[in-house]
């Protein structure tokens, strides 16, 4: 995959992977309320403006560049006014992206570095129902710098390591079990499609597989130090869709990837901890911009998913 600094993501039990994920997202909006009414400035008011102010440039802009930003940046700001309008708290002061829309790619490249940097601190102390919206936000955002070089393909994400001093409790071990289980599948992934991809694709399965096993690496870790048994791999993988040949393998790369972004979405969902929502959030931004690189590679559109790791 030549010229791109990440690369793309079947899973394997991909229906197993889904709906673990979409259990790990059910979370009642009621977990995010809380008793009485919040005078402080609500943190996500910022991000609804940025979002609707980029929405609004990009589509102004208009062109192959711009005008996936508009449509993941207008999504951005649909996930975001309900829970703000909800909450209806005090409008914080001008903070992070100004109000005016951006006049050109150069612009819009600066302002989606802005909301995902905005997006990233936030999720470390945000509720739950909230870090988890955030974090696919900024996933977002990070994939949609990786879709193009006109909008600087953006700083890959950081490291997934075992954060220090986070046990996990009964919650926590079922969702980190849930991202292990999705770090073997895509590992047996990368093992199958090397097959099927010419000899340019060789260093990008390599970094693809080798990120995968230190992600599997650090979930067994977690699970052992707290006392459990790490789940193994599944004595054998289906894919979606046969693999017969190139793009039929970069779709099922594309998928493994995305799988992994749901489950680690899960992770930050069920757990409070703000080192273990870190090491969560760099592996949800990871696999968001090697699935975006991967997805670019055989054609998908759109190219970059607007919030990675949410149900469709």
């Amino acid at each position: 995959m030549t010229g791109r600094s990440t690369e793309p993501t079947l899973p394997s039990r991909r229906a197993f992977l889904r709906v673990g994920a979409l259990a790990a997202l059910a979370v009642p909006l009621a977990a995010a309320c809380g008793p009485g009414y919040e005078e402080s400035p609500d943190p996500l008011a910022p991000l609804l403006r940025a979002a609707e102010t980029d929405a609004a440039g990009a589509k102004a802009l208009g062109g192959a560049d711009a005008e996936p930003v508009a449509a993941a940046r207008a999504a951005h700001a649909a996930a975001l006014k309900p829970e703000v309008d909800r909450l209806n708290r005090p409008k914080p002061a001008e903070s992070g992206p100004g109000e005016t829309p951006p006049s050109s790619l150069e612009g819009l490249k600066e302002r989606l570095a802005q909301a995902r940097k905005q997006a990233e601190g936030l999720v470390p102390s945000l509720p739950r129902y909230r870090a988890g919206m955030v974090a696919s936000i900024a996933a977002g955002c990070a994939a949609l710098q990786q879709s193009s070089d006109k909008l600087g393909r953006g700083d890959d994400a950081g490291a997934v390591t075992v954060p220090a001093g986070a046990p996990l409790n009964q919650e926590a071990t079922e969702a980190v079990q849930q991202a292990l289980a999705a770090e073997h599948a895509a590992i047996w992934v990368y093992g199958l499609v090397s097959a099927y991809l010419p000899a340019a694709f060789t260093g990008a399965v390599a970094r693809g597989s080798a990120e995968h096993v230190k992600r599997r690496d650090v979930c067994e870790r977690m699970l052992s130090g707290a006392g459990q048994t790490p789940a193994g791999p599944e004595a054998a993988y289906v894919p979606p869709k046969p693999v017969t040949e190139a793009n039929s393998a970069m779709e099922l790369v594309a998928t493994a990837e995305a799988d992994a972004t749901a489950a680690w979405l899960g992770v930050i969902h069920r757990t409070d901890d703000a080192a273990l929502r870190t090491t969560a959030l760099n592996a949800l931004i990871g696999s968001a911009r090697r699935g975006t690189a991967w997805r670019a590679e055989f054609g998908a559109k759109p190219v970059a998913i607007a919030m990675p790791g949410q149900s469709a």
